[in-house]
């Protein structure tokens, strides 16, 4: 505004001087409106109310935006002007007999009409110059030259041979498409007949070691369900290109079109930018995961060397080696996913973090049970109440130990029973390990037998220690020893107790002493009383057998 003096003081300089001829008055003229013009678009955008900066209400012809108004006009709201214009705009296109050139511009001292004959399709205020930032004339002859421009493509579109090319060219989509498809089935059927017929030649049985993970049949499955994927996805992507082109050949859909295609388009293009983003993160997670790998199959290494005892330290058993390379290796694994939790995708929305406290609220509360046998299976562990092989008795079961894991404990029994423990029971249970005694002092197995007072205390130990001498799988050092351990009514009660090395055997042993016991004792005719009975000594004859059939017996 403060050059409009200068240039007024211009203007009066140029038509003071008497040779200016009229070419030079019309530049001067032109120089003078392209001054006021810029001078006043600068002062009106500075002067837009805050009421007039708002979301624009677009005027659509056939769904497209030919302009935006955001100013009102009286009672009306720029959306309400909207609605009125669209109404206006459909009804002109709906005549045969409208003519472009009949639409104009009237100027009034408020507002600009844009008129078609006596029809007034909207009206230019001072508020849309305003906020466009033009003056109201030139405003207004802008709108009409575009609704003239949009009104001639409308009903250029919408002739009578522009509709038959769009329907001969959406039946050439529609054909060409069902052959595409009756194509791509025909390639496929031969692709599938094919690999059928080369499945003995190319397919061979995937094996791990021993294990024979696929077999040719098994392959063969897997190969025609991957072309048949492939088949559909072909169809899909000639669907995708080919629905997008049937919806832009007629106006009406045109942007239906485009929304389709958008449609599709824009989830491969959120899954690209969301892999290329995710990359950096990849390259971490990786970083990690290898460096847990390689920190497992060091700790594997000396976990076999200990167990192996190639590698002894002090006061850490070779039995231990394993269960604890497992628990470091938990450990690790735990906390490889505890780095790599913040890398993952989604790991900060709020649904993959309720669904991790759902996950963990669960396994808290169904799994006490488990933990506590976990925790008892890693005592019993470093406790070392037995190992693997061990004869072991638990209340009363009897028999050797086959398993051990975190949760439970299967022992087999003398008769193939295999009885499985919860390791939480073994923790409450009072154990008996006789290999560990076997093996470290020897095991002292021992039985009692109840001979008459009238039989010597001294020739019952020799025969009882006799017996046990002649026993297989007792020890000749330390020697056996016998125990008198009660002096009943009717008869002293004589243990015999002997060492052994193989806990394993305790039951054909004791059942060969058994036998011994009984065939010494009756080569020196020694009777045993138990249970007691009562002889007469009236000529009766002596309980002793006459013929003990020891060497008869089938040994």
């Amino acid at each position: 505004m403060r050059k409009q003096p200068l240039y007024l003081i211009l203007l009066l300089i140029i038509l003071s001087v008497p040779t200016a001829d009229a070419q030079l008055f019309k530049r001067a003229e032109q120089f003078l409106h392209t001054a006021f013009s810029d001078a006043g678009q600068v002062s009106a955008d500075e002067a837009i109310p805050d009421s007039l900066r708002s979301a624009g209400a677009p005027i659509l012809l056939d769904g497209d935006t030919i302009l935006t108004l955001f100013a009102g006009r009286g009672a009306y709201t720029p959306a309400q002007r909207a609605i009125l214009i669209n109404s206006n705009l459909a009804d002109l296109t709906r005549r045969n007999d409208l003519n472009t050139d009949s639409i104009k511009v009237l100027d009034y001292a408020e507002h600009s009409d844009i008129v078609c004959g006596t029809q007034i399709i909207m009206a230019v205020t001072d508020d849309d110059a305003l906020t466009a930032g033009e003056s109201r004339r030139t405003l207004a002859t802008r709108y009409a030259t575009n609704i003239c421009t949009r009104i001639d493509t409308a009903r250029h579109d919408h002739n009578f041979f522009q509709i038959l090319k769009r329907i001969a060219l959406f039946i050439i989509v529609v054909v060409v498409q069902w052959l595409l498809i009756k194509l791509t089935n025909y390639l496929f059927r031969k692709l599938r007949r094919y690999i059928v017929r080369i499945k003995h030649q190319r397919f061979k049985p995937i094996n791990i070691r021993d294990y024979e993970l696929l077999n040719t049949k098994s392959i063969l499955r897997i190969v025609l369900l991957g072309a048949n994927l492939l088949r559909w996805f072909v169809l899909l992507i000639q669907l995708a290109i080919t629905i997008p082109i049937i919806f832009s050949i007629f106006p009406q859909t045109e942007n239906l079109a485009l929304t389709i295609f958008m449609y599709i388009i824009e989830p491969v293009k959120m899954v690209l930018h969301s892999v290329l983003d995710y990359i950096p993160n990849l390259f971490v997670i990786l970083v990690i995961w290898y460096c847990i790998k390689y920190i497992i199959k060091g700790l594997r290494y000396i976990s076999r060397e200990i167990e192996t005892e190639k590698l002894k330290i002090n006061g850490f058993y070779p039995d231990w080696a394993r269960p604890t390379f497992s628990i470091v290796r938990f450990l690790l694994y735990a906390f490889m996913i505890a780095m790599i939790y913040p890398y993952l995708p989604g790991s900060n929305s709020g649904v993959f973090q309720g669904i991790s406290v759902f996950v963990g609220l669960i396994i808290s509360l169904g799994s006490s049970t488990v933990i506590g046998n976990i925790i008892a299976g890693l005592v019993i562990t470093y406790m070392r109440p037995f190992k693997l092989g061990d004869r072991i008795k638990l209340n009363d079961t009897t028999g050797n130990v086959i398993e051990k894991t975190p949760f439970v404990t299967r022992i087999k029994t003398p008769k193939n029973e295999i009885v499985t423990i919860p390791n939480s029971f073994i923790m409450s249970s009072h154990t008996i390990n006789y290999s560990a005694s076997a093996r470290q002092y020897g095991l002292i197995i021992h039985t009692t037998v109840t001979i008459g007072y009238d039989a010597p205390w001294r020739q019952v130990h020799q025969l009882l220690i006799n017996a046990a001498r002649m026993t297989t799988g007792v020890l000749a050092d330390p020697k056996p020893f016998v125990l008198e351990t009660d002096l009943q009514d009717y008869y002293p009660c004589y243990q015999i107790n002997a060492y052994i090395k193989d806990a394993d055997k305790y039951g054909d042993i004791m059942s060969d002493l058994h036998r011994n016991i009984q065939d010494v004792f009756n080569e020196a005719g020694v009777e045993i009383m138990s249970p007691h009975y009562i002889a007469t000594r009236d000529g009766s004859p002596s309980t002793i057998p006459t013929d003990p059939m020891r060497d008869c017996v089938e040994k």
